[in-house]
Protein backbone atom coordinates (compact mmCIF):
# COMPACT_ATOMS: atom_id res chain seq x y z
CA UNK A 1 0.00 0.00 0.00
CA UNK A 2 0.92 3.19 -1.10
CA UNK A 3 1.59 6.03 1.68
CA UNK A 4 -0.31 9.43 0.51
CA UNK A 5 1.80 11.57 2.31
CA UNK A 6 4.73 10.72 0.24
CA UNK A 7 4.06 12.56 -2.36
CA UNK A 8 1.92 15.09 -0.31
CA UNK A 9 5.27 17.40 0.15
CA UNK A 10 4.77 18.17 -4.17
CA UNK A 11 1.96 19.24 -5.25
CA UNK A 12 1.06 20.62 -9.14
CA UNK A 13 -0.27 24.00 -9.81
CA UNK A 14 -2.92 24.41 -12.69
CA UNK A 15 -2.03 27.38 -14.59
CA UNK A 16 -2.55 29.58 -17.45
CA UNK A 17 -1.09 32.16 -19.76
CA UNK A 18 -1.70 35.46 -19.00
CA UNK A 19 0.47 37.69 -20.94
CA UNK A 20 3.06 37.39 -24.07
CA UNK A 21 5.59 39.80 -25.44
CA UNK A 22 6.81 38.68 -28.76
CA UNK A 23 9.89 40.02 -29.89
CA UNK A 24 11.89 40.25 -33.23
CA UNK A 25 13.29 36.19 -32.49
CA UNK A 26 11.20 35.37 -29.45
CA UNK A 27 8.30 35.29 -26.89
CA UNK A 28 8.44 36.43 -23.18
CA UNK A 29 5.49 34.17 -21.62
CA UNK A 30 3.94 34.57 -18.16
CA UNK A 31 2.14 32.41 -16.19
CA UNK A 32 -0.18 32.65 -13.61
CA UNK A 33 -1.97 29.70 -10.84
CA UNK A 34 -3.26 29.70 -7.40
CA UNK A 35 -3.01 27.15 -5.49
CA UNK A 36 -3.81 25.98 -1.52
CA UNK A 37 -0.65 25.30 0.51
CA UNK A 38 -1.14 22.90 3.55
CA UNK A 39 2.63 23.50 5.31
CA UNK A 40 3.95 20.38 3.94
CA UNK A 41 4.80 21.08 0.39
CA UNK A 42 8.38 21.73 -0.62
CA UNK A 43 7.90 21.24 -4.69
CA UNK A 44 5.84 23.27 -6.86
CA UNK A 45 5.22 21.42 -10.19
CA UNK A 46 4.22 23.63 -13.65
CA UNK A 47 3.69 20.98 -15.98
CA UNK A 48 3.89 21.21 -19.01
CA UNK A 49 6.13 23.72 -20.82
CA UNK A 50 7.07 23.25 -24.07
CA UNK A 51 10.99 22.73 -24.89
CA UNK A 52 11.55 25.63 -26.86
CA UNK A 53 11.37 27.09 -23.04
CA UNK A 54 14.97 28.73 -22.22
CA UNK A 55 15.21 27.09 -19.16
CA UNK A 56 18.38 29.74 -17.81
CA UNK A 57 15.16 32.55 -18.77
CA UNK A 58 12.74 31.49 -15.96
CA UNK A 59 11.89 33.64 -13.18
CA UNK A 60 9.44 33.19 -10.18
CA UNK A 61 7.23 34.88 -7.48
CA UNK A 62 4.21 35.52 -5.87
CA UNK A 63 2.14 36.65 -3.20
CA UNK A 64 -0.88 34.91 -0.86
CA UNK A 65 -2.51 34.66 2.53
CA UNK A 66 0.47 32.48 3.32
CA UNK A 67 4.36 33.21 4.17
CA UNK A 68 6.35 31.06 0.96
CA UNK A 69 9.96 31.24 0.47
CA UNK A 70 11.04 30.56 -2.74
CA UNK A 71 14.37 28.72 -2.90
CA UNK A 72 15.17 28.26 -7.04
CA UNK A 73 13.86 26.49 -10.27
CA UNK A 74 14.96 23.39 -11.74
CA UNK A 75 13.51 21.59 -15.09
CA UNK A 76 12.80 18.22 -15.71
CA UNK A 77 12.22 16.99 -19.36
CA UNK A 78 9.26 14.66 -19.40
CA UNK A 79 8.10 12.15 -22.47
CA UNK A 80 4.21 11.44 -22.53
CA UNK A 81 2.03 9.59 -25.33
CA UNK A 82 -0.42 11.33 -26.92
CA UNK A 83 -4.27 10.35 -26.38
CA UNK A 84 -5.37 9.38 -29.86
CA UNK A 85 -9.18 7.04 -29.12
CA UNK A 86 -10.93 10.25 -29.86
CA UNK A 87 -9.24 11.57 -32.79
CA UNK A 88 -8.90 8.32 -34.20
CA UNK A 89 -12.71 7.86 -33.47
CA UNK A 90 -13.01 11.53 -35.46
CA UNK A 91 -11.28 10.48 -38.12
CA UNK A 92 -13.29 6.99 -38.70
CA UNK A 93 -16.42 8.96 -38.00
CA UNK A 94 -15.30 11.09 -41.13
CA UNK A 95 -14.08 8.32 -43.53
CA UNK A 96 -17.15 6.17 -43.09
CA UNK A 97 -19.38 9.61 -44.13
CA UNK A 98 -17.23 10.10 -47.32
CA UNK A 99 -17.14 6.48 -48.07
CA UNK A 100 -21.09 6.62 -47.90
CA UNK A 101 -21.29 9.41 -50.24
CA UNK A 102 -18.60 7.82 -52.81
CA UNK A 103 -20.94 4.89 -52.59
CA UNK A 104 -24.14 7.05 -53.64
CA UNK A 105 -22.37 8.74 -55.83
CA UNK A 106 -21.42 5.52 -57.58
CA UNK A 107 -25.18 4.75 -57.60
CA UNK A 108 -25.73 7.69 -59.52
CA UNK A 109 -22.99 7.10 -62.10
CA UNK A 110 -24.60 3.53 -62.60
CA UNK A 111 -28.17 5.08 -63.28
CA UNK A 112 -26.93 7.53 -65.58
CA UNK A 113 -25.00 4.92 -67.58
CA UNK A 114 -28.02 2.68 -67.81
CA UNK A 115 -30.11 5.63 -68.92
CA UNK A 116 -27.42 6.50 -71.69
CA UNK A 117 -27.62 2.04 -72.61
CA UNK A 118 -31.19 3.03 -72.91
CA UNK A 119 -30.20 5.81 -75.24
CA UNK A 120 -28.12 4.18 -77.01
CA UNK A 121 -30.69 1.14 -77.86
CA UNK A 122 -33.18 3.52 -78.84
CA UNK A 123 -31.26 5.15 -81.44
CA UNK A 124 -30.07 1.93 -82.77
CA UNK A 125 -33.61 0.17 -82.94
CA UNK A 126 -35.59 3.61 -84.86
CA UNK A 127 -32.13 4.52 -86.65
CA UNK A 128 -33.28 2.37 -89.75
CA UNK A 129 -36.77 2.78 -89.71
CA UNK A 130 -36.79 6.73 -89.26
CA UNK A 131 -34.10 7.05 -92.01
CA UNK A 132 -37.07 5.11 -94.10
CA UNK A 133 -39.84 7.03 -92.92
CA UNK A 134 -37.92 10.54 -93.63
CA UNK A 135 -36.72 9.02 -97.46
CA UNK A 136 -41.42 8.69 -97.67
CA UNK A 137 -42.21 11.61 -96.14
CA UNK A 138 -43.72 10.20 -93.79
CA UNK A 139 -42.38 12.65 -91.26
CA UNK A 140 -42.41 16.02 -91.37
CA UNK A 141 -39.81 18.89 -90.84
CA UNK A 142 -40.85 19.54 -87.20
CA UNK A 143 -41.31 16.05 -86.08
CA UNK A 144 -37.62 15.35 -87.43
CA UNK A 145 -36.19 18.35 -85.29
CA UNK A 146 -38.28 17.17 -82.84
CA UNK A 147 -36.86 13.83 -82.28
CA UNK A 148 -32.77 15.16 -82.92
CA UNK A 149 -33.17 17.26 -80.78
CA UNK A 150 -34.54 14.97 -77.70
CA UNK A 151 -31.59 12.65 -78.40
CA UNK A 152 -28.90 15.60 -78.27
CA UNK A 153 -30.73 16.98 -75.23
CA UNK A 154 -30.35 13.46 -73.82
CA UNK A 155 -26.40 13.13 -74.60
CA UNK A 156 -25.93 15.95 -73.64
CA UNK A 157 -27.36 15.63 -70.23
CA UNK A 158 -25.54 12.56 -69.60
CA UNK A 159 -22.30 14.40 -70.52
CA UNK A 160 -22.70 17.21 -68.29
CA UNK A 161 -23.98 14.94 -64.97
CA UNK A 162 -21.46 12.10 -65.95
CA UNK A 163 -18.60 15.00 -65.86
CA UNK A 164 -20.15 16.21 -62.37
CA UNK A 165 -20.24 12.94 -60.80
CA UNK A 166 -16.57 12.19 -62.01
CA UNK A 167 -15.52 15.48 -60.49
CA UNK A 168 -17.31 14.96 -57.07
CA UNK A 169 -15.22 11.32 -57.40
CA UNK A 170 -11.93 12.71 -57.40
CA UNK A 171 -12.64 14.98 -55.09
CA UNK A 172 -13.96 12.41 -52.50
CA UNK A 173 -10.68 10.29 -53.44
CA UNK A 174 -8.52 13.27 -52.84
CA UNK A 175 -10.25 13.81 -49.15
CA UNK A 176 -10.02 10.10 -48.30
CA UNK A 177 -6.85 9.92 -49.49
CA UNK A 178 -5.50 12.61 -46.65
CA UNK A 179 -7.84 11.58 -43.79
CA UNK A 180 -6.38 7.70 -44.49
CA UNK A 181 -2.45 9.27 -43.59
CA UNK A 182 -4.08 11.53 -40.88
CA UNK A 183 -5.52 8.16 -39.40
CA UNK A 184 -1.94 6.03 -40.62
CA UNK A 185 0.22 9.21 -38.71
CA UNK A 186 -1.33 9.37 -35.40
CA UNK A 187 -1.84 5.54 -35.22
CA UNK A 188 1.95 5.60 -35.01
CA UNK A 189 3.07 6.26 -31.24
CA UNK A 190 5.17 9.27 -31.23
CA UNK A 191 6.27 10.56 -27.76
CA UNK A 192 5.69 13.84 -26.76
CA UNK A 193 8.29 15.64 -25.37
CA UNK A 194 7.89 18.34 -22.82
CA UNK A 195 9.77 20.00 -19.34
CA UNK A 196 8.22 20.50 -16.30
CA UNK A 197 9.34 23.44 -13.87
CA UNK A 198 10.06 22.80 -10.07
CA UNK A 199 9.73 25.81 -7.71
CA UNK A 200 11.32 24.64 -4.18
CA UNK A 201 9.35 26.60 -1.47
CA UNK A 202 9.60 26.45 2.05
CA UNK A 203 5.75 27.20 3.41
CA UNK A 204 4.94 28.66 6.90
CA UNK A 205 1.41 27.50 6.96
CA UNK A 206 -1.87 27.10 5.51
CA UNK A 207 -3.40 29.26 3.03
CA UNK A 208 -4.16 30.30 -0.50
CA UNK A 209 -1.10 31.27 -2.43
CA UNK A 210 -0.85 32.91 -6.17
CA UNK A 211 2.44 31.52 -8.09
CA UNK A 212 3.54 33.61 -11.11
CA UNK A 213 6.20 32.74 -13.49
CA UNK A 214 8.12 34.01 -16.61
CA UNK A 215 10.28 32.45 -19.67
CA UNK A 216 11.28 32.50 -22.99
CA UNK A 217 10.53 30.97 -25.19
CA UNK A 218 11.80 30.22 -29.00
CA UNK A 219 9.88 29.82 -32.42
CA UNK A 220 8.20 33.19 -31.69
CA UNK A 221 8.28 36.55 -33.90
CA UNK A 222 6.64 39.54 -35.01
CA UNK A 223 7.15 41.69 -38.44
CA UNK A 224 5.84 45.07 -39.16
CA UNK A 225 3.63 45.13 -42.27
CA UNK A 226 2.18 48.63 -43.56
CA UNK A 227 -0.45 49.65 -45.38
CA UNK A 228 0.04 53.05 -47.51
CA UNK A 229 -3.04 54.98 -48.63
CA UNK A 230 -3.32 58.33 -50.61
CA UNK A 231 -5.41 60.31 -52.82
CA UNK A 232 -4.47 62.41 -56.28
CA UNK A 233 -6.79 65.03 -54.27
CA UNK A 234 -5.34 65.30 -50.80
CA UNK A 235 -2.14 65.79 -49.56
CA UNK A 236 -2.11 62.97 -46.86
CA UNK A 237 -0.72 59.58 -46.34
CA UNK A 238 -2.89 57.51 -44.50
CA UNK A 239 -0.19 54.79 -42.81
CA UNK A 240 -1.85 51.46 -41.26
CA UNK A 241 0.94 50.02 -39.06
CA UNK A 242 0.32 46.28 -38.61
CA UNK A 243 2.20 43.19 -37.72
CA UNK A 244 2.18 39.65 -38.44
CA UNK A 245 2.80 37.28 -35.63
CA UNK A 246 4.18 33.68 -35.97
CA UNK A 247 4.59 31.23 -33.40
CA UNK A 248 5.35 27.22 -33.19
CA UNK A 249 6.80 27.53 -29.51
CA UNK A 250 4.46 24.13 -28.64
CA UNK A 251 1.75 26.32 -26.25
CA UNK A 252 -1.23 28.22 -27.99
CA UNK A 253 -1.32 31.49 -26.44
CA UNK A 254 -5.53 32.12 -25.63
CA UNK A 255 -6.72 34.62 -24.38
CA UNK A 256 -3.62 36.19 -23.26
CA UNK A 257 -2.28 39.95 -22.57
CA UNK A 258 -0.34 40.14 -26.23
CA UNK A 259 2.81 42.86 -26.29
CA UNK A 260 5.24 43.14 -29.03
CA UNK A 261 8.23 44.98 -28.16
CA UNK A 262 11.21 46.15 -30.59
CA UNK A 263 13.76 45.00 -27.77
CA UNK A 264 16.66 42.98 -28.68
CA UNK A 265 17.10 40.31 -26.16
CA UNK A 266 18.84 38.27 -27.95
CA UNK A 267 21.77 40.42 -29.00
CA UNK A 268 22.47 41.14 -24.88
CA UNK A 269 22.58 44.31 -23.03
CA UNK A 270 26.43 44.44 -23.57
CA UNK A 271 28.71 46.06 -26.73
CA UNK A 272 30.81 43.82 -28.58
CA UNK A 273 34.30 43.82 -27.51
CA UNK A 274 36.99 44.54 -29.90
CA UNK A 275 39.77 41.86 -30.75
CA UNK A 276 42.91 42.92 -31.74
CA UNK A 277 43.24 43.97 -35.27
CA UNK A 278 46.26 41.73 -36.62
CA UNK A 279 48.33 41.51 -39.88
CA UNK A 280 50.74 39.46 -41.13
CA UNK A 281 52.19 36.90 -43.83
CA UNK A 282 50.35 34.26 -45.23
CA UNK A 283 51.77 31.25 -43.88
CA UNK A 284 51.92 32.38 -40.24
CA UNK A 285 48.36 33.92 -40.14
CA UNK A 286 47.08 30.35 -41.16
CA UNK A 287 48.52 28.69 -38.23
CA UNK A 288 47.40 31.56 -35.53
CA UNK A 289 43.92 31.51 -36.68
CA UNK A 290 43.60 27.90 -36.38
CA UNK A 291 44.83 28.30 -32.46
CA UNK A 292 43.00 31.19 -31.99
CA UNK A 293 39.20 28.79 -33.11
CA UNK A 294 39.96 25.98 -31.01
CA UNK A 295 40.59 28.64 -27.94
CA UNK A 296 37.45 30.45 -28.57
CA UNK A 297 35.36 26.90 -28.51
CA UNK A 298 33.38 27.18 -25.13
CA UNK A 299 33.70 24.49 -22.56
CA UNK A 300 30.57 22.19 -21.89
CA UNK A 301 27.71 23.61 -20.28
CA UNK A 302 25.33 21.46 -18.34
CA UNK A 303 22.46 20.54 -20.15
CA UNK A 304 19.52 21.85 -18.24
CA UNK A 305 20.47 25.24 -15.86
CA UNK A 306 18.56 24.84 -12.41
CA UNK A 307 18.97 27.85 -10.69
CA UNK A 308 16.93 31.11 -12.02
CA UNK A 309 18.12 34.61 -13.17
CA UNK A 310 19.25 36.98 -11.31
CA UNK A 311 17.41 39.86 -9.62
CA UNK A 312 19.74 42.10 -11.28
CA UNK A 313 19.29 40.62 -14.60
CA UNK A 314 15.50 40.60 -14.09
CA UNK A 315 15.13 43.95 -12.69
CA UNK A 316 16.35 44.96 -16.22
CA UNK A 317 13.71 42.56 -18.33
CA UNK A 318 11.20 44.29 -16.02
CA UNK A 319 11.91 48.07 -17.04
CA UNK A 320 11.31 46.81 -21.11
CA UNK A 321 7.91 44.69 -20.18
CA UNK A 322 6.60 46.65 -17.25
CA UNK A 323 6.64 50.04 -19.08
CA UNK A 324 4.49 52.98 -17.82
CA UNK A 325 1.84 53.10 -21.11
CA UNK A 326 0.91 55.52 -22.96
CA UNK A 327 -2.51 55.66 -24.38
CA UNK A 328 -3.09 57.07 -27.85
CA UNK A 329 -6.47 58.14 -29.41
CA UNK A 330 -8.01 56.01 -31.87
CA UNK A 331 -5.29 53.26 -32.02
CA UNK A 332 -5.78 49.71 -31.53
CA UNK A 333 -2.61 49.42 -29.62
CA UNK A 334 -0.56 50.93 -26.33
CA UNK A 335 2.22 52.68 -27.36
CA UNK A 336 5.32 53.08 -24.85
CA UNK A 337 8.77 53.53 -25.15
CA UNK A 338 11.97 53.52 -23.19
CA UNK A 339 15.05 55.06 -24.82
CA UNK A 340 15.09 52.94 -28.04
CA UNK A 341 12.61 50.48 -26.99
CA UNK A 342 9.16 50.69 -28.08
CA UNK A 343 6.19 48.39 -26.96
CA UNK A 344 2.60 47.79 -28.29
CA UNK A 345 0.37 46.49 -26.22
CA UNK A 346 -2.76 45.05 -28.43
CA UNK A 347 -6.10 45.97 -27.43
CA UNK A 348 -6.75 42.53 -29.23
CA UNK A 349 -5.66 40.03 -30.93
CA UNK A 350 -4.23 38.18 -27.72
CA UNK A 351 -5.26 34.48 -29.58
CA UNK A 352 -2.39 32.83 -31.62
CA UNK A 353 -2.17 29.27 -31.79
CA UNK A 354 1.42 27.70 -31.82
CA UNK A 355 0.29 26.77 -35.74
CA UNK A 356 2.99 28.38 -37.55
CA UNK A 357 0.82 30.03 -39.23
CA UNK A 358 0.97 34.28 -40.21
CA UNK A 359 -1.53 35.98 -37.55
CA UNK A 360 -2.06 39.77 -38.32
CA UNK A 361 -3.18 42.21 -36.31
CA UNK A 362 -3.15 46.01 -36.28
CA UNK A 363 -1.05 48.12 -34.27
CA UNK A 364 -2.01 51.70 -35.34
CA UNK A 365 -3.55 53.75 -37.69
CA UNK A 366 -2.50 57.39 -38.77
CA UNK A 367 -2.29 60.06 -41.46
CA UNK A 368 0.40 62.03 -42.20
CA UNK A 369 0.94 65.59 -43.98
CA UNK A 370 3.49 65.29 -46.66
CA UNK A 371 4.14 67.00 -50.14
CA UNK A 372 4.45 64.87 -53.25
CA UNK A 373 7.05 65.57 -56.06
CA UNK A 374 7.47 63.04 -59.25
CA UNK A 375 11.09 61.97 -60.64
CA UNK A 376 11.32 60.58 -63.94
CA UNK A 377 14.13 59.10 -66.08
CA UNK A 378 13.08 59.15 -69.52
CA UNK A 379 15.94 56.75 -71.07
CA UNK A 380 14.38 54.20 -69.28
CA UNK A 381 10.73 54.56 -68.74
CA UNK A 382 8.44 57.42 -70.50
CA UNK A 383 6.47 58.21 -67.24
CA UNK A 384 7.37 59.81 -64.10
CA UNK A 385 7.36 58.33 -60.64
CA UNK A 386 5.18 60.05 -57.95
CA UNK A 387 6.98 60.10 -54.44
CA UNK A 388 5.73 61.15 -50.90
CA UNK A 389 8.05 63.68 -48.79
CA UNK A 390 6.68 62.72 -45.54
CA UNK A 391 7.77 63.36 -41.42
CA UNK A 392 7.21 60.85 -38.72
CA UNK A 393 5.92 62.68 -35.83
CA UNK A 394 8.10 63.53 -33.21
CA UNK A 395 6.11 61.76 -30.54
CA UNK A 396 5.37 58.86 -32.86
CA UNK A 397 6.62 55.43 -33.19
CA UNK A 398 9.65 53.79 -34.90
CA UNK A 399 8.62 52.20 -37.95
CA UNK A 400 10.59 49.50 -38.02
CA UNK A 401 11.88 48.19 -41.57
CA UNK A 402 9.05 46.27 -43.42
CA UNK A 403 6.76 45.50 -46.50
CA UNK A 404 4.39 48.16 -47.36
CA UNK A 405 1.35 47.72 -49.77
CA UNK A 406 0.57 51.09 -51.78
CA UNK A 407 -3.23 52.07 -52.39
CA UNK A 408 -4.13 54.76 -54.86
CA UNK A 409 -7.63 56.16 -54.70
CA UNK A 410 -8.40 53.06 -52.78
CA UNK A 411 -6.61 50.69 -55.89
CA UNK A 412 -3.72 48.83 -55.25
CA UNK A 413 -0.82 49.95 -57.64
CA UNK A 414 2.19 48.04 -55.92
CA UNK A 415 4.45 47.43 -53.18
CA UNK A 416 7.41 49.23 -51.42
CA UNK A 417 9.77 48.96 -49.05
CA UNK A 418 10.24 50.66 -45.72
CA UNK A 419 13.42 51.34 -43.84
CA UNK A 420 13.88 52.15 -40.29
CA UNK A 421 11.96 55.59 -39.30
CA UNK A 422 12.91 56.96 -35.86
CA UNK A 423 10.69 59.92 -34.39
CA UNK A 424 11.27 63.15 -36.11
CA UNK A 425 13.01 61.45 -39.59
CA UNK A 426 12.24 62.65 -42.54
CA UNK A 427 11.52 59.99 -44.91
CA UNK A 428 10.22 59.59 -48.70
CA UNK A 429 7.96 56.96 -50.05
CA UNK A 430 8.04 55.88 -53.59
CA UNK A 431 4.31 55.02 -54.89
CA UNK A 432 4.43 54.20 -58.57
CA UNK A 433 3.88 55.61 -62.27
CA UNK A 434 1.61 58.06 -62.80
CA UNK A 435 0.71 58.26 -66.28
CA UNK A 436 -0.71 62.23 -65.42
CA UNK A 437 2.78 63.33 -67.42
CA UNK A 438 3.76 62.29 -70.28
CA UNK A 439 6.68 62.30 -71.24
CA UNK A 440 8.38 62.02 -74.84
CA UNK A 441 12.11 61.27 -75.77
CA UNK A 442 13.63 61.67 -79.58
CA UNK A 443 17.22 61.47 -80.65
CA UNK A 444 16.60 64.37 -83.13
CA UNK A 445 20.39 64.07 -84.24
CA UNK A 446 23.52 61.69 -84.68
CA UNK A 447 26.20 63.56 -86.55
CA UNK A 448 29.79 61.72 -87.28
CA UNK A 449 32.14 64.36 -88.44
CA UNK A 450 33.59 63.12 -91.01
CA UNK A 451 36.34 65.69 -91.37
CA UNK A 452 39.45 64.16 -88.39
CA UNK A 453 40.13 67.00 -85.94
CA UNK A 454 43.81 66.68 -84.62
CA UNK A 455 43.29 63.10 -85.39
CA UNK A 456 40.30 62.47 -83.81
CA UNK A 457 36.36 61.04 -85.20
CA UNK A 458 33.77 62.93 -83.88
CA UNK A 459 30.26 62.35 -83.12
CA UNK A 460 27.31 64.93 -82.06
CA UNK A 461 24.13 63.37 -80.42
CA UNK A 462 21.19 65.51 -79.48
CA UNK A 463 18.14 64.74 -77.45
CA UNK A 464 14.81 66.48 -76.98
CA UNK A 465 12.52 65.54 -74.31
CA UNK A 466 9.03 67.27 -74.43
CA UNK A 467 6.68 66.19 -71.15
CA UNK A 468 2.98 67.30 -71.03
CA UNK A 469 1.33 67.75 -67.67
CA UNK A 470 -1.79 66.53 -67.82
CA UNK A 471 -2.89 66.28 -64.21
CA UNK A 472 -5.20 68.58 -62.96
CA UNK A 473 -2.39 70.79 -60.77
CA UNK A 474 0.93 71.79 -60.24
CA UNK A 475 3.43 69.51 -59.94
CA UNK A 476 7.00 69.55 -58.85
CA UNK A 477 9.11 66.58 -61.65
CA UNK A 478 12.86 65.87 -61.28
CA UNK A 479 13.85 64.82 -64.59
CA UNK A 480 17.26 62.56 -64.83
CA UNK A 481 19.29 61.70 -67.97
CA UNK A 482 22.98 60.72 -68.13
CA UNK A 483 25.88 61.25 -70.88
CA UNK A 484 28.12 57.94 -71.48
CA UNK A 485 31.15 57.65 -68.93
CA UNK A 486 34.25 56.89 -70.55
CA UNK A 487 36.62 53.97 -69.09
CA UNK A 488 39.57 54.84 -71.49
CA UNK A 489 41.18 57.95 -71.55
CA UNK A 490 41.34 57.85 -75.30
CA UNK A 491 37.63 58.27 -75.37
CA UNK A 492 36.00 61.74 -74.66
CA UNK A 493 32.58 62.37 -73.52
CA UNK A 494 31.85 66.46 -73.76
CA UNK A 495 28.50 68.41 -72.62
CA UNK A 496 27.93 70.95 -75.55
CA UNK A 497 24.98 72.44 -74.78
CA UNK A 498 21.79 72.09 -72.25
CA UNK A 499 18.21 74.00 -72.57
CA UNK A 500 17.60 74.75 -69.67
CA UNK A 501 20.84 75.32 -68.67
CA UNK A 502 22.30 73.15 -66.04
CA UNK A 503 25.81 71.91 -65.24
CA UNK A 504 27.04 68.06 -65.49
CA UNK A 505 27.15 66.25 -62.05
CA UNK A 506 28.89 63.04 -61.34
CA UNK A 507 29.00 60.15 -63.74
CA UNK A 508 27.39 61.78 -66.30
CA UNK A 509 23.92 62.42 -64.40
CA UNK A 510 22.08 65.63 -65.84
CA UNK A 511 19.18 66.69 -63.71
CA UNK A 512 16.13 69.38 -64.06
CA UNK A 513 14.02 70.70 -61.30
CA UNK A 514 10.77 71.72 -63.26
CA UNK A 515 7.64 73.08 -62.12
CA UNK A 516 4.81 72.14 -64.28
CA UNK A 517 1.89 74.47 -64.55
CA UNK A 518 -1.70 72.72 -65.33
CA UNK A 519 -1.37 71.57 -68.89
CA UNK A 520 1.80 73.44 -69.26
CA UNK A 521 4.37 71.45 -71.95
CA UNK A 522 7.94 71.84 -71.22
CA UNK A 523 11.09 71.19 -73.57
CA UNK A 524 14.17 70.00 -72.65
CA UNK A 525 17.18 69.65 -75.36
CA UNK A 526 20.96 68.67 -74.42
CA UNK A 527 23.50 67.76 -77.07
CA UNK A 528 27.14 66.00 -76.55
CA UNK A 529 30.30 64.94 -78.63
CA UNK A 530 32.12 61.52 -78.02
CA UNK A 531 35.72 61.37 -79.42
CA UNK A 532 38.22 58.52 -80.42
CA UNK A 533 41.13 57.72 -82.73
CA UNK A 534 39.72 56.33 -86.10
CA UNK A 535 41.54 52.83 -85.40
CA UNK A 536 39.27 52.68 -82.12
CA UNK A 537 36.38 50.66 -82.20
CA UNK A 538 34.16 52.00 -79.02
CA UNK A 539 31.79 49.94 -77.41
CA UNK A 540 28.15 50.92 -75.62
CA UNK A 541 26.97 53.73 -77.91
CA UNK A 542 24.14 52.71 -79.07
CA UNK A 543 22.27 54.88 -77.52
Amino acid sequence: MINPEIHSWRKIIESEIVAVTVYADRALVTRRGVVYLTGVERELIITPVPITLETESVKVWGRGTVGVRLQGVSSDRIYTTEPVAERVAHLTRQIQQLEAEKRHLQAQVDALALQFSFIEGLREKTEEPFAQSLSRKNLSLSETLDFLNFLGSQYSEYAIASGECKTQQQELDKQLQALYASLQKIQTPHPKESLSLVVAVEVTGEGEFELELSYLVNRASWTPLYDLRFSTTSDIVHLSYLAEITQSSGEDWIGANLTLSTAKPGLGTLPPKLEPWYIDTPRLQIARQRRARFAAQPPLLPSIAAAPASEENWQEQDEVTEDNLITAEIVAAEVSKQGSVVTFKLNGGGNIPSDGAPHKTTIFNDDYACNFDYVAIPRLVSFAYLQANVKNSANGATLLPGKANIFRNNIFIGSTGLENIAPGQEFKLNLGIDEGLKIERDLVERLVDKRLISNLRRITYSYRLIITNLLDKQVNLKVIEQLPVSRNEQIKVRLIRTNPQIQLGEMGILEWQLSLALQERREIYYQFTVEHPPELTVFGLDI
